[in-house]
């Protein structure tokens, strides 16, 4: 027997977007044959959290993942859902109990991010601005990217692997001090959980190096990049059937269904989707083959293959709630019936 960490990690109630909050759990048992059936709920004070108020301040962690945690000797990262006093009742703020499960559906989301130190990001000067945008994107060199950043983005790499995050890739991003990781699930809540712990990691990280990680979209306005998190979507029947006629339906459940996207990808995308740089702007929707000014990319793949396969939805933004985005994709799916 031995004493093992569990670091519950959780949603709070903040609006737009929710924050991440954790608390550690001592528990006896062996680390090689821990599971998630181990894993008891847990009570916090949800008026510390904005999911409560003080007179009845009692919220449940429901135990949903559960994540080897590589920077603790027999730590494991315990994903949870917040339920109602009751264990039963998921709570208001809790969109992943709001999601169907389908193994069918396919994500796979592309994190953004800045990493800012002393209120400007890596590598920027102390005033002003660094070179123009071009040089960054895989940039690789001091000057590019620096050695910190690099340093931070390694690291956090080797602990998403340890913890059997299916990260599918890292890059510098087009901003200088800017980065990305892609992860990639079956499953309709798969990569959404992942995207959490990853963020939690990744914040973590950065705690020992005096480094913030910058979600919101827009951190700098004019002609530098924003941060997004596009969204790569398939069902079963995109993949092994797929057709024009079903494509096109699709995209016009897309089209009708704008508004609600974008209330569910992110606060602030306002700032971001302006028709200028990555995306369609904000109040217009497009789709277009690997275009990358369009509201949904297409792969050529996609249609060369008799219009089957994934496709991208490029609104979403880097602070939005990864569980919020698969919620919006998976209904409007469901609204498309198949011929």
């Amino acid at each position: 027997m031995a004493k093992i960490k569990l670091e519950y990690i959780w949603l709070d109630g903040y609006e737009p977007t929710p924050n991440l909050r954790g608390k550690t759990k001592m528990v006896d048992g062996d680390p090689a044959s821990f599971t998630l059936a181990d894993c008891p709920m847990w009570g916090f004070d949800g008026s510390s959290t904005r999911q409560a108020e003080g007179r009845s301040s009692d919220c449940m962690l429901k135990p949903v993942a559960l994540y080897p945690d590589a920077t603790r000797q027999n730590g494991f990262i315990v994903l949870s859902e917040v339920m109602m006093p009751d264990g039963t009742t998921p709570h208001p703020s809790n969109y992943r109990a709001t999601i169907p499960e389908d193994p069918g559906l396919w994500i796979g989301l592309e994190q953004e991010y800045f990493l800012f130190q002393d209120g400007r990001p890596l590598g920027w000067p102390d005033a002003g601005y660094p070179d123009p945008q071009g040089e960054y994107y895989c940039g690789v060199g001091s000057k590019q990217v620096g050695d910190l950043a690099r340093s931070i983005v390694e690291e956090h790499l080797d602990i998403c692997i340890a913890a059997g995050i299916n990260h599918e890739g890292i890059n510098a991003e087009v901003a200088k001090g800017q980065w990305e990781f892609q992860i990639f699930g079956k499953g309709a809540c798969t990569a959404a959980d992942q995207i959490w712990v990853a963020r939690y990691l990744l914040m973590r990280i950065c705690e020992k190096y005096g480094v913030d990680v910058i979600l919101h979209c827009k951190p700098f306005q004019g002609d530098w990049n924003g941060s997004g998190m596009h969204c790569n979507f398939s069902t079963d029947y995109m993949r092994e059937k797929g057709g024009k006629e079903y494509f096109e339906s699709l995209m016009g459940a897309f089209e009708k269904y704008r508004d609600e996207h974008i209330a569910a990808y992110g606060p602030d995308n306002h700032l971001r989707l302006t028709g200028l740089h990555e995306t369609q702007s904000i109040d217009k929707f497009s789709y277009g083959v690997a275009d990358r000014g369009a509201s949904i990319r297409i792969p050529h793949s996609f249609v060369n293959n008799g219009y089957k396969g994934y496709l991208e939805d490029r609104r979403p933004n880097s602070q939005a709630d990864p569980y919020q985005i698969v919620a919006r994709v998976s209904k409007t799916i469901a609204t498309v019936p198949t011929p």
